[in-house]
């Protein structure tokens, strides 16, 4: 059945593939984004995704923009809380500014871009909240306490809020990437690619954005209602919980 789905940080990288794959499944798709307004434009010119531009960091924005998504296209039944950001470096050099800004893009993100949405699904007695954490947020990761921390909170929000809402209909599930082929990952020096991250991952290469759509393509299902505070790990076999 479609639905309406909103993906934050939708229209670049994985989450573009993840808002393409839900538009191919068949949903109504709406696309937040931060500030690549360049980016956003062209993502809709190919697609004709409606994007919408906001901070996910800021509740009223989230709730202006929630609003603005439900009276163009109608409610939300699928949210996607992909937006993320990474401000890196050793913990004894970290600023206020670099914890501070991942915490509230990564994790308080959650909170103002459910609880908008929230009260609606539980009346409809539908809803799928699939949150987008990371292999980081499982295992760690030298000169991320910042990212880690915040991914690793993705996964506790999962568990809790799955139980309040699994008798309304409503599931939440994480997905954790391992290292995609993303605009990021591909900027790395290709010669620490393959001798410091090649070799860790079994399967031998770097996973793709559609690897981790077509997840959330499958959580957002009408056939995975009893699939709830689970966390998919899409990482080659790098990580296994």
């Amino acid at each position: 059945m479609a639905r309406v789905a909103l993906v934050t940080g939708g229209t670049r990288g994985i989450g573009a593939a993840i808002s393409k794959a839900l538009q191919e499944a068949g949903h109504s798709v709406a696309a937040s984004y931060a500030g690549n307004d360049q980016a956003a434009a062209a993502f809709s010119d190919e697609t004709g995704i409606k994007t919408y531009k906001w901070d996910v960091a800021d509740f009223d924005a989230c709730a202006a923009g929630v609003a603005r998504v439900e009276a163009d296209l109608g409610p939300v039944d699928v949210l996607v809380n992909n937006a993320g950001i990474t401000k890196d470096g050793m913990f004894h050099r970290m600023t206020k500014d670099q914890w501070y800004g991942v915490i509230n893009t990564n994790l308080n993100s959650l909170f103002n871009m459910t609880r908008p949405v929230w009260e609606g699904m539980r009346s409809r007695k539908f809803g799928r909240v699939i949150c987008i954490s990371s292999i980081n947020g499982q295992k760690g990761q030298t000169g991320q306490v910042n990212y880690a921390a915040s991914k690793a909170g993705d996964i506790g929000f999962v568990k809790a809020l799955s139980l309040e809402g699994a008798r309304a209909g409503i599931t939440v599930n994480a997905i954790c990437p391992g290292y995609i082929a993303t605009e990021m990952v591909k900027a790395i020096d290709p010669a620490v690619v393959e001798k410091s991250i090649l070799p860790h991952i079994p399967v031998g290469r770097l996973g793709e954005p559609e690897e981790i759509a077509r997840g959330v393509v499958f959580l957002a299902s009408e056939g995975a209602g009893f699939i709830t505070g689970s966390t998919l790990s899409i990482n080659g076999g790098q990580y296994m919980v």
